[in-house]
């Protein structure tokens, strides 16, 4: 028998494959195609405050071996989500992640203690939103940033507290280790990478906002990387993302260093991805004579 069950962050995760925030809505549409329970967790589509409309079409382009998102954070908001949405995704055994977005600390704190009082299990922050009290840099762009957002959602947060890095940074291990010292209790990894396309014809921007959110299979030797460095960087577990398609690459990224993976933007092309994934990742260990999927996190043999 082998054991893919992963405890991350005290939480305990049936086996080490979640879905990305904003590539999987809010679980009900990917219901109809699988049984949620299936999966060890589920991250929804990122919340904040007050609802979300989103931006203007087009906020979706198809780029070579992925895709650029300009969506905007559409949402309804996180006391809609915890009255219509949540009670959905309690009828499974499943991890619950909450990806939480905010203008400012407050904002953030305010949504980590509606959600955790709402028993949410994990909670995500997205810090790859502008700071509008420091001209609109990003929070996760900056350390002292970074931790200052940290700190005030686990000031509020009864459940443990994730920070989801941005790959669009000089060294994300400097921006991991703050994130840590302010009390993470574990990282995710990479969000998406900032690009852009144009078309040739008009000669204008493909996406209505200019450019967008780089993911799919191109980043994926990006995000092996990051989370590489980020393992070596700090003690805290990490959720490693970035386009993982396949259960070679689910495996790929846990031996960099992580201990659960999120497959996001190939749902897109088939909503049963996560449930091939596990299967994939079983197969492997079993082949290997692995006994526990927990042995392959950081294995990778440095030449």
């Amino acid at each position: 028998m082998t054991n893919l069950a992963v405890n991350f962050a005290g939480v305990r995760f049936k086996n080490p494959v979640v879905t990305a925030s904003g590539t999987f809505g809010f679980g009900i549409e990917y219901g109809e195609f699988f049984d949620l329970t299936m999966l060890g967790g589920v991250t929804v589509k990122g919340l904040t405050v007050a609802p979300r409309l989103g931006n203007l079409p087009p906020r979706v382009a198809e780029t070579p071996m992925g895709m650029l998102n300009s969506v905007g954070l559409q949402n309804p908001g996180v006391d809609a989500f915890i009255d219509n949405e949540l009670p959905f995704l309690r009828g499974f055994d499943v991890v619950v992640i909450a990806n939480i977005s905010g203008n400012s600390a407050d904002e953030y704190a305010e949504m980590a203690e509606k959600l955790s009082d709402a028993r949410v299990d994990i909670i995500e922050v997205n810090v790859s939103c502008p700071n509008v009290k420091e001209g609109g840099m990003q929070f996760g762009t900056s350390p002292k940033s970074a931790a200052l957002i940290t700190d005030a959602v686990k000031r509020r947060s009864k459940v443990p507290v994730m920070v989801k890095l941005s790959p669009n940074v000089t060294d994300i291990a400097e921006i991991a280790r703050a994130a840590e010292s302010a009390g993470a209790d574990a990282l995710s990894l990479i969000n998406t990478l900032l690009g852009m396309r144009i078309d040739i014809q008009s000669h204008k921007p493909i996406l209505y906002n200019n450019v967008g959110g780089l993911s799919g299979p191109a980043v994926l030797p990006v995000a092996v990387r990051m989370v590489w460095q980020t393992a070596s960087a700090v003690k805290v577990p990490i959720l490693g993302m970035g386009g993982i398609s396949s259960g070679d690459d689910a495996i790929e990224m846990m031996l960099a260093g992580a201990s659960l993976v999120g497959v996001g933007t190939a749902c897109f092309g088939d909503p049963c991805a996560p449930k091939k994934i596990i299967e994939d990742i079983e197969k492997y260990i079993t082949r290997r004579g692995i006994g526990d999927v927990n042995e392959i996190s950081g294995g990778v043999v440095l030449n």
